[in-house]
């Protein structure tokens, strides 16, 4: 089983994307569509300060009849940040999501920001876990 320090080395485009309170929701979906991600942290003075999800722009924008360009992060941030230290393992991190219903879960070091994993880039991780265990016990059971 992998560390979260494991799967944030081997994750590819490690570019952590982040955004201002003050940043307009327009602004911050913009900044997801062109990385192709689902949430950005939303950091102030090097600090994480919140989280913003496609989830949080549905319920809180389109459901309150807001508008993105007209609304700032801070109004609409899930500002109660859960989180995983490098040094968990990948199951902890799916039973962290599966119990708080998220789909992203910033890394932090102290107040260091190491980057973000995704469900699916837990799901990527578990599967190729179990490719190497049934590659082993074929060889195992081949060579038996």
């Amino acid at each position: 089983m992998q560390t979260v320090r494991q799967l944030l080395e081997q994750k590819s485009g490690r570019v952590l994307v982040t955004v201002t309170p003050e940043s307009t929701v327009f602004q911050a979906l913009q900044v997801m569509a062109e990385h192709d991600i689902g949430a950005v942290l939303v950091m102030e003075g090097g600090e994480v300060v919140g989280i913003f999800s496609e989830r949080d722009y549905a319920r809180r924008i389109v459901l309150q009849g807001r508008t993105s360009a007209g609304t700032r992060i801070r109004e609409i941030m899930t500002s109660k940040v859960v989180y995983v230290t490098p040094e968990q393992n990948s199951d902890q991190c799916m039973a962290l999501m599966t119990e708080k219903h998220i789909r992203h879960l910033p890394v932090l070091e102290g107040n260091t920001v190491l980057g973000m994993l995704s469900i699916g880039d837990l799901v990527h991780a578990t599967i190729k876990e179990q490719e190497q265990v049934i590659n082993q016990l074929v060889h195992y059971i081949q060579s038996a």
